[in-house]
């Protein structure tokens, strides 16, 4: 049987969406993708329906790379609703319990939030994605189960108190993959002893990219709207803006026609581990991802399709 064509056109690179609250990541996706008319996208990380900011979207070639957005640290801005919590952790959930909110100092809260630094264990939510023999958690929670879940380790590279106004509690968060903030916001309302979840969650920054620099649905609208689709083409970022903070190598044409076969290859001033970007000649090329080997070598990690 013949292979299926996508439909739409072929459009490469990364957009980034600052994500209105109400829309499921993948309902956000679908629209943009819509608008472009691509034949080809995904995103790199899901945001709750409650939640807002940045989500990069990959296009086409871009696609390959995701994966390394998806691994990036993230930041946050997350509100906490002291003295309640809820079935969810988050605003969505009904409430499960309502405590007094004690009059904390910002030292009391501080030295309680420095608890969570570092590397720590977290124990994932009903209310997540997460499956367990092939089923999400969320729809074990909906038909009121609840089962045990493994902790996952996370790192929280810094947790910073924003503001404290009576029973609302604003955090900056810096976190590894895989962290839930609102799992975070109820684990540090037990510490304090009146409870808490998550009710407001911003992403401000993903790996290498930050919300300020990000377009809205709206904006998006308009200028299909008004303008033809390379306007639209023009909001979109060079696929190996992803991977801006990692070394690059610059190969010649000679090199990258071996590499492209498949081949390690030897390259001058390459480091000694590691994954690497890699560009060709003068015209500054990107072909994709290399990785160092033991031998100093560098092999193909992950070529863009029209690398050869």
């Amino acid at each position: 049987m013949a292979r299926r064509r996508p439909k739409g056109r072929p459009v490469n690179g990364i957009l980034l969406l600052d994500k209105p609250i109400g829309l499921t990541s993948n309902a956000a996706l679908q629209q943009v993708k819509r608008l472009f008319k691509a034949a080809k996208a995904g995103h790199t990380g899901n945001l709750d329906p409650g939640a807002s900011g940045l989500l990069p979207l990959c296009f086409g070639e871009a696609t390959k790379f995701s994966g390394f957005l998806l691994d990036s640290d993230k930041r946050y801005r997350a509100t906490c609703q002291l003295g309640v919590t809820t079935t969810s952790a988050d605003a969505e959930g009904e409430v499960l319990e309502r405590k007094p909110v004690g009059e904390y100092s910002r030292v009391e809260v501080e030295a309680i939030l420095a608890r969570f630094i570092g590397e720590i264990e977290q124990i994932p939510p009903m209310h997540s994605a997460i499956k367990v023999n092939g089923q999400p958690l969320y729809k074990l929670a909906h038909q009121g189960k609840e089962i045990a879940r493994q902790p996952r380790r996370i790192t929280i590279h810094s947790l910073e108190l924003i503001s404290l106004e009576g029973d609302q509690m604003v955090l900056e968060v810096h976190c590894s993959k895989g962290t839930y903030v609102r799992t975070l916001a109820e684990d540090i309302g037990h510490q304090l002893g009146c409870g808490a979840h998550l009710s407001a969650l911003r992403r401000t920054t993903a790996g290498p990219f930050s919300v300020a620099d990000a377009i809205t649905l709206d904006e998006l609208e308009q200028r299909a709207e008004q303008e033809e689709l390379a306007a639209l083409d023009r909001a979109l970022l060079p696929i190996e803006a992803a991977l801006d903070d990692w070394p690059e190598l610059v190969l010649t044409d000679n090199t990258a026609y071996y590499l492209c076969q498949g081949q390690a290859v030897q390259i001058a001033r390459a480091p000694t581990s590691g994954l690497v970007r890699l560009f060709v000649g003068d015209a500054h090329r990107f072909i994709g991802v290399g990785r160092v080997l033991a031998d100093g070598r560098v092999a193909p990690q992950r070529l863009v399709s029209s690398a050869g």
